[in-house]
């Protein structure tokens, strides 16, 4: 029916559609504009469109300015240099050839790990409390969501580090808060590993040249938990609270590296058939040494943990050397994976030789963890082996790991500083969804979302 003979005008008609739920901008000036019958309030002047741009403008400028720019733009991937700065500590503080001051400098990035993880956690929840739209936007991103992965692998760096300086130094009842952060960051880790993956097969479209090797950073976390479940649960004093943090541990480990392993096949057919990433991604190529070297860690530190525990509270009955096979079985699927780790370090290294000059950006933290935890598993196939290769290769690599660190750092500390670095690809979506509801506006039609 026409508008203009049922006497409802075209502001009013797409009030009318966007209250059918066909419009989801909201604006208090188009509420007060379309409210009114037409025949009484004529569509706004250009002087009236002009006044509502400048509101729009200011309010936009108002969020793109100090504190505020800070806060809207900051990322998920904030927390990979929380991953970066405590395998650091981490690494400093197990190496083979080690030195008392090695050990002062991974007490210092220890606390300087905790306090950027408290800062960005803060920042974090006041992101999405201030700006809740933020939230529904950037889970849907297809990059950015996946970084959600990031946060508690660099809360399990600061587990791992509380089982090895501060239960030692202070005792008592301090496995307790290491035994507690422990649960929580498996909890995260197991709802990340299921759902994030889970929103790439329902609400993304992808193509296989768009594929990164970002999609394990959910699944890893899940594997980084149960290394830390393995480290936590020898300083448990009652046996049967052990046996489950060592079961759930396995368990933790069951649900990533499978999935890890199928990801990676999908990755190698993209790099095969594709090319190789953009520069911007091409950091990238270092993340399939994340599960292939936390997963080799993992399962060689839960077999060492089988071996007395299962024992102990005569887990497996039947079988008498139950722990010594999963030992056993921990080591021969540690050295498979070490191995299999090597080629994909080959292929990054030579991607990296290849592409001279690449733009810096928060994806340059992937030097750092993917290759940390290789050099966790290298040191602990050391401890394993009389050889004197896994230690000075480890040796090597935590080294190396370090002064990445500290190149990538700087990096960041001087974008930081200019601002170049605060920027949030998700909140395009957002600000595509204002500039159609401002088109509504201005033109009284209906802009339907897809």
């Amino acid at each position: 029916m026409d508008p203009a003979a049922s006497g409802v005008g075209p502001q009013a008609e797409a009030e009318v559609a966007c209250h059918d739920g066909s419009c989801e901008a909201s604006y208090p000036e188009a509420d007060a504009i379309s409210s009114a019958p037409s025949t009484n309030h004529p569509p706004p002047t250009e002087d009236a469109e002009d006044v509502l741009d400048r509101q729009h403008s200011g309010k936009a400028a108002k969020h793109q300015r100090g504190w505020r720019r800070i806060v809207r733009n900051f990322t998920p991937s904030w927390f990979a240099a929380t991953m970066g700065t405590g395998i650091t500590s981490i690494l400093l503080h197990n190496l083979p050839y080690n030195g008392r001051w090695l050990l002062y400098i991974s007490y210092v990035l220890f606390a300087l790990n905790v306090v950027l993880f408290v800062l960005f956690t803060f920042i974090s929840i006041l992101r999405y409390t201030c700006y809740p739209g933020i939230w529904k936007a950037m889970l849907r991103h297809p990059t950015q969501s996946l970084f959600i992965g990031t946060f508690p692998m660099g809360l399990a760096t600061i587990v791992n580090m509380i089982v090895f300086v501060c239960v030692p130094a202070w005792g008592g009842n301090t496995w307790k808060l290491a035994w507690a952060l422990w649960w929580i960051d498996a909890a995260i880790a197991m709802a990340t590993c299921c759902y994030l993956p889970f929103t790439i097969m329902a609400h993304q479209d992808n193509k296989l040249h768009t594929m990164t090797a970002a999609w394990l950073l959910p699944i890893v976390s899940t594997i980084v938990a149960s290394a830390s479940g393995g480290l936590v649960a020898p300083i448990i004093p009652n046996e049967r609270e052990a046996l489950i943090t060592l079961i759930t541990s396995y368990v933790l480990w069951g649900t990533g590296l499978p999935l890890a392993m199928c990801v990676l096949v999908i990755y190698f057919l993209r790099l095969t058939l594709k090319h190789l990433p953009a520069k911007e991604a091409i950091v990238s190529t270092f993340l399939p040494l994340g599960p292939l070297g936390q997963g080799g860690f993992a399962i060689m530190q839960l077999g060492k943990v089988a071996r007395t525990h299962f024992k102990a509270t005569n887990t497996l009955p039947a079988a008498e050397n139950a722990g010594e096979i999963l030992y056993t079985l921990g080591f021969l699927i540690a050295i498979v994976l070490w191995g299999f780790g090597l080629i994909w370090l080959f292929f990054a290294v030579a991607t990296i030789y290849r592409t001279p000059r690449f733009p810096f950006n928060m994806g340059w933290w992937s030097f750092t963890f993917p290759l940390g935890v290789y050099a966790t598993s290298t040191t602990m196939l050391a401890q394993e082996l009389p050889s004197a290769f896994f230690r000075v290769l480890g040796t090597v690599f935590s080294v190396a790991v370090a002064l990445l660190w500290v190149v990538v750092s700087c990096g960041t500390l001087q974008q930081a500083w200019t601002g170049e670095i605060f920027f949030a690809p998700c909140l395009k979506d957002l600000e595509g969804r204002e500039e159609r509801g401002k088109r509504y506006l201005e033109g009284g039609k209906v802009v339907k979302e897809v």
